[in-house]
């Protein structure tokens, strides 16, 4: 067998240059979480309508990772890249110094689209170049995001101190030009066809034993996605206001956020060498479970301290969930539709924290307080179990396990 650029220094080094990019090109995600209360204060509009600009930016991350992971198996990551930190920038500054939350909640498609190019397209990419240790590459490469997480609302909290939410923005906006745009052409190469040609094969041996179509299989993943994900969005989204109603402020919140997130980069680099073994199904079940069981440490209504070490439970259970999902699509589907399938995938679990991180808003309106909230995404986490745990069954332990290298 021809020897292939799988698993090489090169894939390695290309790793490392796409986890920083998707550091900084995350920005977009996370970013109206941290300013959420201040654009209320700003703007004197409810807590649901407050939240309707995350849901835009959920939006158009979901519509750019079906978007642009289909662009991704034409044209490659790099122009890709290179169009997001454009409409990332734009839509910073476009936000910065709108009048009104109509306006404020438009641009905020623009950021969700920008930010979708470092998540969905950059993992099908890197997944293209590894194929024995596909699971934690995936997995390294979509930490990026919850180190984005991590890093970024402490930050964005700080320059909210002199500067405010707009300020903030502003900043950001500079960011992603000076960062994403150059660092976008230092990942021009391509995949060479011998490394295709053995992707191929191995994703149609582990498909053969499959007895469900890739488009079945690709519409029941989409559909666990979406009820991952809205159970997801309730701490992810709402954490810094949960935090101001619980009387700890925004700082907190924002240390909170991070707090969770951090666990949520353990959690993703452990499932991912988990699925090198055991197979990304396997991976979401465990996941979907333990998430479903700790959302409902929210409940406690206890001081700071015990919100610190329940933010920090919730990312060590969840974090590795949502890089299942394109692990299981390359385990299962064609690598020359990696991006495209990837993307559809993906872009649903964003449509279940679009609908989530308003849901929640909208329950909170509702009741006076989040205990309806957490019930709701605990509820939708058991469709995602069931649904996963019906694969699991149909396709059997040896369809289940990935296809060794």
């Amino acid at each position: 067998m021809e020897q292939t650029l799988h698993d090489s220094r090169y894939s390695w080094i290309r790793l490392a240059i796409s986890l920083g990019l998707s550091i900084v090109g995350s920005i977009g995600m996370w970013a109206a979480i941290v300013v959420l209360p201040a654009m209320q204060d700003d703007f004197g509009v409810t807590r649901a309508a407050a939240s309707l600009p995350y849901t835009v930016t959920m939006v158009g991350f979901a519509v750019g990772n079906f978007l642009l992971g289909r662009a991704v198996d034409r044209w490659g990551i790099a122009p890709v890249l290179a169009l997001s930190a454009i409409s990332l920038a734009l839509g910073f500054a476009g936000a910065a110094l709108s009048p009104s939350v109509p306006v404020v909640t438009a641009l905020h498609l623009l950021t969700g689209i920008g930010a979708s190019a470092s998540f969905a397209p950059l993992m099908a990419d890197v997944s293209q170049w590894f194929l024995k240790r596909r699971g934690i590459a995936v997995a390294v490469v979509a930490s990026g995001n919850y180190l984005a997480g991590t890093v970024w609302p402490p930050l964005i909290a700080v320059i909210m101190v002199d500067h405010g939410w707009r300020g903030a923005y502003l900043a950001l906006a500079v960011l992603v030009i000076v960062v994403v745009l150059p660092g976008s052409l230092l990942l021009q190469r391509r995949i060479d066809a011998v490394s295709t040609a053995r992707a191929t094969s191995e994703a149609s041996a582990k498909a053969q034993a499959v007895s469900l179509s890739p488009r079945s299989l690709q519409i029941l993943l989409a559909i666990a996605g979406i009820g991952c994900c809205v159970a997801m969005s309730m701490p992810q989204v709402h954490i810094v206001a949960l935090c101001i109603d619980r009387g700890f402020g925004t700082q907190a919140g924002a240390e909170m956020l991070s707090l969770m997130l951090a666990g949520g980069v353990v959690s993703r680099l452990f499932f991912g060498a988990f699925a090198d073994r055991f197979g990304g199904l396997r991976t979401l079940f465990i996941g979907g479970t333990l998430q479903m069981i700790t959302l409902c440490l929210f409940l406690i209504d206890g001081g700071p301290a015990s919100l610190y070490a329940i933010s920090l439970i919730f990312g060590l259970s969840q974090g590795g969930i949502v890089p299942s999902y394109a692990i299981i699509v390359r385990e299962f589907m064609p690598p020359r539709e990696a991006g495209n399938r990837v993307g559809f995938v993906i872009g649903s679990t964003i449509v279940g924290m679009a609908i989530g991180g308003w849901l929640s808003g909208w329950l909170y309106d509702l009741s006076g307080s989040y205990d309806l909230a957490i019930w709701n995404g605990v509820a939708w986490n058991a469709m995602n179990v069931g649904i996963v745990l019906m694969l699991l069954v149909r396709m059997g332990p040896a369809a289940a396990r990935r296809v060794p290298a």
